[in-house]
């Protein structure tokens, strides 16, 4: 009888062991359903990760405690390098790994489920390269495939600009696009905000400034941004100014245009000299007449407006103002011109600028 109760007790005991260890193994696997991270967490996922290597990069980035139950949901859920999606992530606390793999997946859109769209910023950019360079910073297409697909004749011919004019196209600006976001898809992107901006009003103020289209108007923009980069009250002044020079068939006589022939070489330097101006380039408005074939740098919004709207005045000479307010000052005569000029480099040179 002591025997037979000893064999049931052992038996029980035996069950509660099991059932324990069962009930540790099902604690342990629900574990590894969810994310291990405690806080919101974000991820880039490139596009040369495949499913073991981007499982190998979750466990890196404390996302998973191991990789296989995550290999396995991907196996579960029919995924592969072609349908998981690169991009912006957020992983949140405790994510199970199903709807973790479902988010990394690509949707309708053909981007990943849950992708989020990262910052795309880019200022006072002068030329595509370095619209490329910017650009590539924050998107996955890199600096090259980038500039190469801008400068295209396929896609100068596409959205109707030469080489010159395609800076007109990228108005600078915060804008959210997808990290996955190619060179096309990017073009394609800002030739809507062109679209959206140049509404048919802002047409019919570039043709009653005596422009030929939008382009002109932003290579003029450019030039005035160029000239005044601080005080936004002196845009609409230059813009009558160089608009004067235009209709009077005077050379703009811009320093920024010549500047920008000699590609950087001449940044800090101001004290500008005849042998700088006497650069032969398409840009160098002393000695093209009217204005370049293109920008000279890229231009906010606010700037075309200044040059849509300018200012009424009979100014053709401006001159940076004696002191480091930035301003200028401005007049119609070529004598006190000269007087302005004279006495801004009598103050570089006791400033020791040269």
């Amino acid at each position: 009888m002591l025997k037979r109760l000893f064999i049931f007790g052992l038996i029980i005991a035996c069950a509660g062991i099991i059932y324990f260890k069962r009930a540790e193994i099902k604690l342990f696997l629900v574990g590894n359903l969810k994310t291990i991270n405690t806080s919101e967490a974000k991820l880039l996922i490139t596009s040369d990760l495949t499913p073991d290597s981007m499982a190998n990069y979750l466990v890196a980035k404390n996302i998973l405690s191991e990789p296989k139950v995550f290999l396995k949901e991907i196996e579960k859920q029919g995924l592969s390098n072609e349908t998981i999606d690169a991009g912006k992530y957020v992983v949140l606390s405790g994510t199970a790994i199903s709807d973790l793999v479902h988010g990394f997946s690509r949707g309708e859109n053909g981007h990943g489920i849950a992708e989020i769209k990262v910052n795309v910023i880019f200022n006072r950019s002068k030329t595509i390269a370095d619209v490329g360079m910017n650009i590539s910073k924050c998107i996955e297409a890199d600096s090259a495939s980038i500039v190469d697909y801008i400068l295209s004749s396929s896609t100068l011919s596409k959205y109707g600009f030469t080489k010159q004019q395609v800076p007109a196209l990228f108005i600078p600006n915060q804008y959210e696009l997808y990290y996955d976001t190619n060179a096309e898809e990017f073009v394609a992107f800002m030739a809507e905000q062109f679209k959206n901006y140049w509404t048919a009003e802002k047409i019919e103020q570039v043709k009653s400034l005596g422009l030929s289209g939008p382009s002109q108007a932003v290579t003029l923009a450019s030039i005035v941004y160029s000239e005044q980069g601080k005080i936004a009250s002196e845009w609409p002044i230059i813009a009558k100014l160089y608009l004067n020079r235009i209709n009077k068939g005077m050379k703009l006589q811009s320093d920024p245009t010549f500047k920008y022939c000699w590609e950087g070489k001449l940044e800090g330097v101001q004290r500008l000299k005849s042998n700088h101006r006497n650069i032969n380039c398409e840009y160098n408005t002393y000695k093209i007449n009217g204005l370049p074939p293109g920008p000279i740098c890229l231009v906010p919004t606010k700037v075309i407006d200044a040059v849509l709207s300018p200012d009424n005045n009979n100014y053709l000479f401006m001159c940076a103002k004696p002191d480091y307010s930035g301003e200028h000052n401005f007049t119609h005569s070529d004598v006190v011109h000269l007087k302005n000029a004279s006495e801004y480099h009598r103050w570089l040179s006791k400033q020791g600028k040269n």
